[in-house]
């Protein structure tokens, strides 16, 4: 499960990250609001842990962006501002639940596990589709156009993520740790050569072309 937490305060960003990285999460953090709204756009998360008033973007403002653009990410809203008002005024703006500061983290992971829960209940996706590129997760097949394309596992995966982020940027860090389950990088061209092969077998027979270079950012698919 991946989990992102928005908080600009250091002490309980590490109490958080750390506890629910030692609960067997994949923790991303962002301490600003700005940033918190490039990475709902641009990656795939299970739960968000919020915080209501940060830096540049407050907290309700990206759950309000997010559910307007059909995000419906599960977010925990975690607040200072833990009177009924703000309460119902978070929810209101999209949050699936509050939690005031200050709190034990034994809730927050009670909560959290209660999210990725509804989530996967909701999402259980067997297939994948854009434009006229089909893949299904069952059966590890993959057709265009009606026609075969045979990938290998690696390719698959690498596909796999690139459309359950379909229209999103996914940059080369998060292609390493998705697919390759690299937490740094290996310096190495390892995903465009990747991506050369998989546009050679996806696109260069069809059109039009389906995955497209993002420059300085990282690759994405669009219809």
């Amino acid at each position: 499960m991946h989990v992102l937490v928005v908080e600009d305060d250091a002490r309980v960003a590490t109490h958080v990250v750390k506890g629910l990285k030692g609960a067997g999460y994949l923790v991303d953090h962002v301490a600003d609001g700005r940033e918190a709204l490039f990475r709902v756009a641009s990656e795939s998360y299970d739960v968000i842990v919020l915080d209501r008033m940060l830096p540049n973007v407050d907290g309700l403002k990206i759950l309000q962006t997010m559910r307007a653009s059909g995000d419906s990410t599960p977010v925990l809203i975690l607040s200072a501002l833990g009177d009924v008002d703000n309460k119902v005024k978070g929810l209101r703006s999209g949050g699936d639940d509050y939690l005031a500061k200050p709190f034990a983290f034994s809730e927050l992971l009670a909560r959290v596990e209660a999210l990725s829960r509804r989530k996967g209940a909701v999402e259980e996706v067997t297939e994948l589709r854009l434009a006229d590129l089909e893949m299904n997760l069952l059966t590890r097949e993959v057709k265009r156009a009606g026609r075969p394309i045979d990938l290998t596992q690696r390719e698959f995966l690498l596909l796999e993520h690139l459309m359950r982020n379909a229209g999103r940027v996914v940059s080369r860090s998060m292609l390493l740790e998705a697919v390759w389950d690299y937490n740094f990088d290996p310096q190495t061209n390892i995903i465009d050569q990747h991506v050369s092969r998989l546009r050679q077998k996806v696109d260069r027979d069809f059109g039009p072309p389906l995955i497209q270079t993002v420059r300085g950012l990282g690759y994405a698919i669009r219809a």
